[in-house]
């Protein structure tokens, strides 16, 4: 079996152990499959009852934890987790899957070949829901966005990203998609002036509230979303348009 890096993964024939380094990815198989989880790292809240052994983050995992779980299958992503941890679960002789997500489609595909060929799941029904909810959503009005995902200092969503081409699905053109970099940092000054119609403000990786964040863009429309349908991809898909579409419309659309 190859991941979506095309690397090689000797995936067992029948997968038992699972240790997930991702939300998204822990969230999809708990659901698929519950009971082949045996770890996830801190930040994996989905699902909520989700009782395995916590190996630190998706930056900083516990290897030797790791290690002593004995999994047939560790799950990562190339943009959420540092090669070299990778390379040493590998190099201890664990299985690694490394899925690539850049977009909503990507996603769909990923998803399918991770649960499938890597987890030896059959396709779950969760995965077709999401597809056909996302399938024929009603054309929307063009509109400049910003997503600010942090503060102190400011970045956003760049190029390439998941994020912006779920807003892409509403008619939401990323002001910063041509930008050289995926998660570039910039001044709150350059945000303003950039004169969006309208600014995504995610509860995730950064908390922006009500009080946190829309103070900083005075006379522009602000929307404030869950972070979870908006940049995880997952069975939190399958709802993702409903959410998103109330959180982004403002007054007078």
């Amino acid at each position: 079996m190859r991941d979506d890096l095309d690397l090689p993964v000797p995936v067992p024939d029948e997968v038992r152990r699972v240790v997930s380094l991702v939300p998204s990815l822990t969230e999809a198989v708990a659901v698929s499959a519950p009971g082949l989880l045996v770890g996830a790292t801190d930040w994996c809240t989905h699902p909520a009852e989700l009782d395995v052994v916590r190996i630190r983050g998706t930056k900083n995992p516990d290897l030797d934890a790791i290690r002593a779980l004995a999994p047939d299958l560790v799950l990562a992503n190339e943009e959420e987790n540092r090669p070299a941890d990778l390379a040493a679960l590998r190099a201890a002789g664990i299985a690694v899957w490394v899925t690539r997500v850049r977009g909503l489609d990507e996603a769909f595909t990923a998803l399918e070949r991770m649960l499938v060929h890597g987890c030896r799941l059959p396709a779950p029904p969760w995965l077709a829901a999401c597809r056909a909810a996302w399938a024929g959503l009603p054309a929307a009005p063009p509109r400049r966005a910003i997503v600010p995902v942090w503060r102190r200092p400011w970045m956003v969503a760049g190029r390439d990203t998941f994020a912006a081409d779920v807003l892409a699905r509403f008619g939401l053109t990323n002001v910063f998609a041509e930008h050289a970099e995926r998660w570039p940092k910039v001044t709150v000054d350059e945000l303003r002036a950039a004169e969006p119609d309208l600014v995504v403000l995610p509860d995730e990786p950064y908390r922006f509230t009500a009080e946190d964040g829309p103070e900083a863009f005075p006379g522009l429309p602000v929307a404030l979303v869950d972070g979870r349908y908006l940049t995880w991809y997952g069975p939190s898909l399958a709802r993702a348009p409903e959410v998103l579409a109330a959180q982004l419309t403002q007054p007078g659309d």
